[in-house]
């Protein structure tokens, strides 16, 4: 039986991955997929989204779009390289001496990176989803429910993941 935060979780995971769908629609409607008849993957090696073109986006649409997402990639580069740069900077857990404080102080400020990274994507899928007729927006929620219900299949003929242990309880790193 999934657990309510299990539960939480991937409704959260199910709504970033249509809102995302949302934002690579008016890039999938622009021609031919990344560059030309026969390319069956985008640039970053996955395939196109098929049901994109069923949102019939208009062309001011698209460029509304493409407008939010390049204010988008603009406004989180440097969240990214912050990011970057407290990952490279962590204090090694590794290393003859442990600093809890320091362990503690790194995974928080990358904790705050990650927060407002998550905002700044959440806005921009709103600003997208206003966008969307009444139409297009059912059908999302369409598209949506089909996604959920894929994934109860799956998870009735796979399982679902294990809940994350109580806290303070130690977690073994291996099954050996």
């Amino acid at each position: 039986m999934m657990t309510l935060r299990t539960k939480k979780i991937a409704t959260l995971l199910a709504l970033f991955g249509v809102l995302a769908l949302v934002t690579m629609a008016g890039f999938a409607q622009q021609g031919p997929p990344f560059g030309g008849p026969g390319h069956e993957h985008g640039p970053d090696g996955h395939p196109p989204i098929p049901f994109a073109r069923e949102l019939n986006l208009t062309d001011a649409q698209k460029a509304q779009i493409k407008q939010i997402m390049d204010s988008f990639a603009a406004s989180i580069k440097d969240l990214h390289d912050k990011l970057k740069a407290l990952h490279e900077s962590a204090p090694d857990p590794l290393s003859t001496t442990f600093d809890e404080a320091a362990v503690r102080s790194a995974a928080q400020a990358r904790a705050s990176v990650e927060i407002e990274l998550e905002v700044a994507h959440a806005k921009a899928m709103s600003q997208v989803f206003a966008l969307l007729t009444d139409e297009q927006k059912a059908q999302l929620a369409a598209h949506r429910k089909e996604f959920e219900q894929h994934r109860q299949q799956f998870e009735q003929r796979h399982g679902a993941p294990p809940p994350p242990p109580p806290a303070g309880e130690d977690v073994p790193l291996s099954n050996n």
